[in-house]
């Protein structure tokens, strides 16, 4: 009896397992799997992508928001907490029907963030350039790091 040794490929199986679902979809559930790709779409939400860093003196928080008119984005600090709302309106130039592909995702975000004590919540300051809105978060004078001198007697 001769044993035959085949390696296990880990993704052939997944793959046979895709191809399987996708024939169940189409064959008996089309319409069911249309009901669930549009539903999949409006449940999206789009949040920007964020980076915040940290400073001696401040805090710089940077958001991507290319193609949003900086009209509509609100800045509010409130309680500790810094909130970004906007949004990215669909071209109202354009047919729907014109497009061949749409990836880009439209409508409301919103992006809450918890600042430190340290924060001087009435010095933030705000400018756009490039699609990027950048935050500058002084920080109190308490806050900041001093250097103490060793006095020598």
């Amino acid at each position: 009896m001769n044993a035959i040794l085949t390696r296990w490929d880990p993704f052939r199986d997944l793959s046979n397992l895709h191809r399987r679902l996708d024939g169940l979809f189409e064959d008996g559930f089309t319409g069911l799997r249309r009901a669930f790709a549009d539903e999949a779409l409006d449940a999206v939400t789009w949040m920007p992508a964020v980076d915040i860093l940290e400073k001696d003196n401040q805090i710089v928080l940077k958001a991507d928001l290319p193609g949003i008119d900086p009209k509509d984005v609100e800045i509010n600090v409130e309680n500790g907490t810094l909130t970004l709302r906007g949004s990215r309106k669909f071209a109202s130039d354009v047919k729907e029907d014109d497009y061949h592909r749409v990836e880009r995702v439209y409508g409301s975000f919103v992006r809450s963030f918890r600042l430190p004590g340290s924060v001087d919540p009435d010095k933030v300051e705000a400018s756009y350039r490039n699609g990027v809105l950048e935050l500058t978060l002084p920080k109190r004078p308490e806050a900041k790091p001093k250097q103490i001198k060793v006095k020598v007697a």
